[in-house]
């Protein structure tokens, strides 16, 4: 049986990153809650590496009530501490805080937009930037879209937000299709 071309970062030997990659990575994304767990997850990465935080995502679902930013914004003080407590996420006090004050900037803009994705997708025009990744040297760190992107969202007061998170945010949530062109989720992806 042949392997499918991936992106050459993919690491072959954890299949839960190679799941990852194969079933959620690029894929455009719409869905608010959807949205604020990879804004989250995104944040909480700063100065990790993405499998440290995908690893502990499930632990992340469960402490940040399923993502839900209703929820995540009404946690007080004695539920970021409980939060710092456990071992199963990130136990950096930034981050959580972090967390917690961008669940109530991001019902500020739902509530002005309609949708977070109505106001997120604004940023690349409505839909899906389509890159042709030929190799590791063509992977971009950031791009003028999530400048603007990270600008406007610390405007708003979020935190933890910098272009180059925010690059990361418009990849996984499928803004911008990285995938490299010969990998097998390129076209697939650029199809939807």
């Amino acid at each position: 049986m042949n392997t499918p071309c991936r992106c050459h970062w993919v690491d072959l030997t954890k299949p839960d990153y190679v799941a990852y990659h194969d079933t959620e990575w690029g894929v455009p994304v719409y869905d608010d809650n959807k949205l604020f767990e990879f804004l989250t997850l995104e944040a909480a990465q700063a100065g990790l590496s993405w499998y440290t935080v995908l690893k502990k995502r499930d632990s992340y679902r469960e402490a940040f009530a399923n993502f839900d930013p209703v929820k995540v914004a009404a946690f007080d003080e004695a539920k970021a501490a409980e939060l710092l407590q456990n071992p199963g996420i990130i136990r950096n006090r930034l981050k959580v805080a972090a967390a917690i004050n961008n669940a109530a900037r991001f019902l500020e803009v739902q509530a002005e937009f309609g949708s977070f994705s109505d106001y997120q997708w604004q940023f690349v025009g409505g839909k899906p930037q389509q890159n042709s990744i030929a190799g590791p040297e063509d992977y971009r760190a950031t791009s003028p879209e999530s400048d603007a992107f990270s600008k406007d969202l610390k405007k708003r007061g979020f935190k933890f937000v910098g272009s180059t998170i925010i690059y990361a945010h418009m990849q996984a949530c499928g803004m911008v299709n990285d995938h490299h062109v010969d990998c097998f989720r390129h076209q697939v992806v650029a199809a939807l």
